[in-house]
């Protein structure tokens, strides 16, 4: 498990083309140091499987579930990934959960400053998220945009039942994130709150359920 509060931004050092997977490998000089064979790290937003670790960096291997899903494979040498190692038992939940299981790819729309003030600027991040992630998506709700955990600002209606998505950015999360390098039309990675997928899940199985005499014997009633 993630919170989705990024640790360091790594650099993508190559993406090569495997028999059936795709190998990435990214440049990571602090987290590194902290891996080990096997181990998992969220790599914007996608939770990976730590491989050939050196001192500097380390490499993984992207399965066609991960690119069909992810906006990694079209990461280019140079390009800047969030990075995150899972938060251990026990430790302050400082963001929301965060599986590292991407529901979907996005795009971003707009970065706006928010002010003008030389010391202190906030960001507006618009993106158009796809349709089948809009029922998870609500205003104050949580949403994680490339791994960082965020909540939501404002959500518009678009096109084909997709949604508009809106979020405010502090000035730590736009220096030491990827956020800055994005252009419009480039693809992020979307992860929505788990819990609102179990609670859309329960919520079906409860309408499916049909109250009985027995079910109400059973229920204590």
């Amino acid at each position: 498990m993630f919170t989705g509060l990024i640790a360091e931004t790594g650099t993508v050092v190559s993406l090569e083309k495997k028999v059936g997977v795709t190998r990435i490998h990214v440049a990571a000089p602090t987290l590194a140091k902290q891996l080990g064979t096997g181990d998992s790290i969220a790599v914007s937003g996608v939770c990976l499987t730590a491989l050939n670790i050196t001192p500097e960096s380390f490499e993984a291997d992207l399965l066609e579930e991960t690119i069909r899903r992810t906006s990694l494979t079209h990461l280019a040498s140079g390009s800047r990934v969030n990075l995150e190692l899972p938060t251990p038992a026990g430790t302050p939940l400082g963001g929301h959960v965060v599986q590292g299981h991407v529901d979907g790819v996005g795009y971003l729309l707009s970065l706006t400053a928010v002010t003008s003030d030389a010391d202190y600027t906030d960001w507006t991040l618009k993106i158009a998220a796809p349709a089948a992630l809009s029922p998870y998506i609500v205003e104050k709700g949580s949403i994680a945009i490339n791994g960082i955990s965020l909540t939501v600002a404002k959500v518009e209606p678009a096109a084909d039942g997709a949604k508009e998505v809106t979020v405010a950015l502090i000035p730590h999360t736009y220096a030491v994130t990827n956020i800055h390098t994005l252009q419009p039309g480039d693809p992020v990675n979307l992860e929505v709150d788990v819990l609102a997928k179990y609670a859309e899940e329960r919520a079906k199985k409860t309408a499916a359920e049909s109250i009985t005499e027995r079910s109400l014997i059973a229920a204590g009633f």
